[in-house]
């Protein structure tokens, strides 16, 4: 009986251990309650570990969705490292989710990590891609699910092009120079997404991306990306073939009949801007059937203090462990 208790000791407190290297928040009253979102952050530059918990407070506290923010997290000391491109614990959760959001760059994940996003993603679940989540996965050391990495010829263009619409081709607009100001596209004015926004209404510093035109299969594109002249909102926009024609920053497709929607824009100071905020919330809505439960103005507030970092390499907050942020 003792070797017994001490087993169940043991048990229970390696459990509360691997639970601090997530954060999880439970809804409170609205639409989304008894819904499950997942949300995988792990890039090197657009703060994904500020963006994402940010949304999932939104999500949780303004719409009653229960959350999981997953994070690149060191396994010397257990704090949140962007730069460790080979761990990302918790991704046993999207067994059980609802929709899976992912904001990841060129991660190189072991192949039983690898495992539980593939087979959420091949489970015909939606899916809702943020920034660098066209190009996600860069198997070097795994080779597991090496079709699935962004540069590849198996599978052209892996996760990011087949199931999202678009790999990693370029910047477009000037990086750090010129911001991006989402004008609704020809057509798409009445899309569930876009309830409660309006040209210009989406705004962020990050860059337009290179797309290639048109976007494949049934994708159809909700907003462009206007370049703009500089780093303001009210900036004007450059002149000449940047926006000639806009980039879509934007868009809907499916796969294997799942709901998808990917958007080159939501680093952490994108979502200082509402309409990126309220966007991204529709999204979710959206991507789990429940459009006709949008708002006519979805509350998109800030949730508690935020204050995100600016985009750039090695610019994370060192010292942060997932359970910091409860």
């Amino acid at each position: 009986m003792k070797l017994f208790g001490l087993w169940a000791t043991i048990v229970v407190f390696a459990a509360a251990a691997a639970g601090e290297q997530w954060l999880v928040l439970e809804g409170k009253s609205g639409p989304g309650k008894g819904k499950h979102i997942v949300l995988v952050s792990g890039d090197e530059e657009y703060r994904s570990e500020e963006a994402l918990p940010q949304l999932a407070r939104i999500l949780a506290t303004h719409h009653g969705f229960k959350c999981t923010v997953l994070f690149a997290v060191d396994p010397a000391d257990g704090t949140i490292n962007p730069n460790r491109i080979d761990n990302i614990p918790g991704l046993e959760a999207l067994a059980k989710a609802d929709l899976m959001v992912i904001f990841t760059r060129w991660r190189d994940l072991p192949d039983d990590q690898m495992k539980h996003i593939v087979d959420y993603v091949e489970s015909g679940r939606p899916v809702i891609g943020m920034r660098t989540a066209t190009h996600p996965f860069n198997p070097k050391a795994h080779k597991g699910y090496e079709k699935w990495g962004w540069q590849s010829k198996e599978w052209e263009g892996g996760f990011g092009r087949q199931v999202l619409g678009e790999t990693w081709i370029r910047h477009h607009g000037k990086h750090g120079v010129e911001s991006t100001r989402g004008v609704i596209a020809p057509g798409a004015g009445k899309h569930p997404i876009l309830r409660g926004i309006a040209s210009g209404d989406i705004w962020g510093p990050t860059d337009v991306y290179a797309v290639r035109l048109p976007l494949p299969g049934d994708s159809m594109p909700l907003v462009l990306g206007q370049v703009l002249t500089g780093m303001n909102p009210t900036d004007p926009p450059v002149a000449g073939e940047k926006n000639d024609p806009m980039m879509p920053v934007a868009w809907v497709k499916s796969y294997n009949k799942a709901r998808v929607f990917t958007t080159t824009m939501g680093a952490s100071q994108d979502l200082l801007s509402e309409g990126v905020r309220r966007m991204l919330v529709n999204a979710c809505y959206w991507a789990l059937g429940l459009e006709k439960k949008i708002p006519a103005k979805s509350k998109v507030d800030i949730v508690g203090a935020y204050k995100p970092s600016p985009f750039k390499f090695g610019g994370f907050v060192k010292g942060i462990k997932p359970e910091d942020l409860k």
